[in-house]
């Protein structure tokens, strides 16, 4: 019936009498008009906007996942935390929306056997074992924490956030695919970077105004948004973007950074080499006005192993933009905090190694299973530390942290062997380099960091496993004979 219907307003817009083509158009027009003007009203402008946003996402995420996988991709880089406006005991973020139909959406090619094979690749065993053990972690922990709606929900995100892995590697299949996703992420990564350095450019009340329209999206608002040095405002503006937090930025654009910089340089880029420049250097830019450390290391070991392995110009970009850094006055305040870190001098550092010593207290204690997701059973300590590892060793114990670095380290092991076969100016070649830096870079700062397995940052999770996904995916283009000598 739905179909009859369509055909019939189709032929009445292209029929040969003008008038009854001409009156279908303006009736259409101003049912279209009238309908969107009630939405406007009924909403406002901001929710009107993203409902029919969200409606034109959900119509083509039905018709594959590639779709759910960009929208997926934007969100973790523009609007992280934006939740729906809508309350079922809590408000589901458009990320859990889009992680659910992409889930379904590859269910339903499962059973009606659309998608006739489940490739889990090197990585299935060992993250297997990472999502068991995470969850017995889980549950042994609830014997000394009450579980909350809110935890629930974030570990549900996590778990649904490594099991992406799957769906990345089961339909991102061929080259022409494993582009557009990659170019997907430098694009979203280049306009983060862009709304990095705008906000912080513009007029502080500006931006707090600017950002605050997104408390209709369950986002802060007011002038807290700002961030500055040690929460400090006699001390530099940190930037931000849509992430509010700016260490949140920066774990982000370390990643998507990495992506971007190696295919800079890659021999056949996905995206014009201007354009890679431009995004690049936003990305770049805004990443260094985050005052991210830890990112910024992270970033530099990514780029420095792929440049000794690959690309030279890498290095000698490194080496520029270094000196670059050393030079310039409007500089000398980031180098300044950098030498401070490095000799432990600022109170951010000094925090950092309390929160080091209280989780090696904490791991001591627990070392086999942790202390779950919620909270710790001793009053003299705390669950969170600023590393990724200790994090880890925290709430699953020693053992699941083994298990993470076995699944991390398989990945890079991996990808390298891809890259020793693949022929020298292949387009594969700078895709598997590409997300072997991503990931580099993500683990490097996670030395600093603690967001890419924190309940509470679950987009950068997400991030995370994606980028891991799209790597094996790469790795598996790769030809099975050796190239590299």
């Amino acid at each position: 019936m739905q179909s009859a219907a369509l055909d019939r307003l189709r032929s009445w817009l292209t029929a040969a009498d003008p008038r009854l083509a001409v009156g279908t158009a303006i009736g259409v027009a101003a049912l279209v008009g009238l309908a969107t003007g009630a939405l406007f009203g009924l909403l406002g402008p901001v929710l009107a906007l993203g409902a029919i946003g969200g409606l034109v996402v959900a119509v083509l995420m039905l018709q594959s996942t590639r779709w759910g996988l960009m929208a997926l991709i934007g969100l973790i880089c523009l609007l992280p935390y934006a939740a729906l406006p809508m309350d079922v005991g809590f408000r589901p973020t458009f990320i859990d929306a889009v992680l659910l139909a992409l889930f379904g959406v590859w269910f339903i090619r499962l059973v009606t056997r659309t998608q006739l094979s489940l490739d889990v690749s090197a990585l299935g065993l060992p993250i297997f074992a990472l999502l068991l053990w995470t969850l017995i972690s889980f549950v042994a922990g609830l014997a000394h924490a009450p579980l909350s709606a809110t935890v629930l929900r974030r570990f549900a995100e996590v778990l649904l956030a490594i099991t992406l892995f799957f769906v990345i590697l089961n339909q991102v299949r061929d080259l022409r695919s494993l582009k557009q996703i990659t170019a997907i992420i430098i694009l979203c990564g280049g306009l983060a970077g862009f709304l990095g350095v705008v906000f912080y450019v513009l007029p502080g009340p500006l931006t707090v105004g600017i950002l605050s329209r997104l408390a209709a999206f369950n986002y802060p608002a007011g002038a807290g948004i700002l961030r500055y040095v040690e929460d400090d405002p006699s001390q530099p503006m940190r930037a931000i973007g849509t992430s509010i937090d700016p260490n949140a930025l920066g774990g982000l654009l370390v990643v998507v950074t990495a992506v971007a910089a190696v295919q800079l340089v890659a021999d056949r880029p996905v995206l014009p080499r201007r354009w890679l420049a431009v995004l690049t250097g936003l990305m770049g830019l805004s990443l260094l006005l985050t005052f991210s450390r830890g990112s910024m290391a992270g970033l530099g070991a990514a780029l420095l192993l792929v440049g000794v392995l690959r690309y030279r110009k890498l290095v000698v970009l490194m080496a520029l933009a270094g000196l670059l850094l050393l030079v310039l006055p409007q500089t000398q305040a980031y180098v300044a905090r950098f030498a401070e870190g490095i000799r432990g001098q600022d109170l951010a550092t000094q925090m950092r190694f309390g929160e080091y010593k209280d989780a090696l207290i904490l791991i001591s204690r627990y070392p086999l299973l942790g202390v779950g997701f919620s909270d710790t059973p001793d009053i003299d300590l705390y669950l969170g530390v600023s590393n990724l590892y200790l994090l880890i060793a925290e709430q699953s114990g020693l053992v699941g942290l083994a298990i993470f670095l076995v699944t991390a380290g398989t990945y890079l092991v991996v990808t390298y062997r891809a890259w020793r076969r693949t022929p020298r100016g292949d387009m594969v070649e700078g895709l598997v380099l590409a997300y072997l830096a991503a990931l580099v870079g993500a683990l490097v700062s996670g030395i600093f960091d603690h967001f890419f397995f924190n309940i509470n940052f679950v987009h950068l999770v997400a991030l995370f496993w994606l980028v891991m996904g799209l790597g094996m995916a790469a790795a598996q283009l790769a030809p099975a004979e050796p190239a590299h000598t």
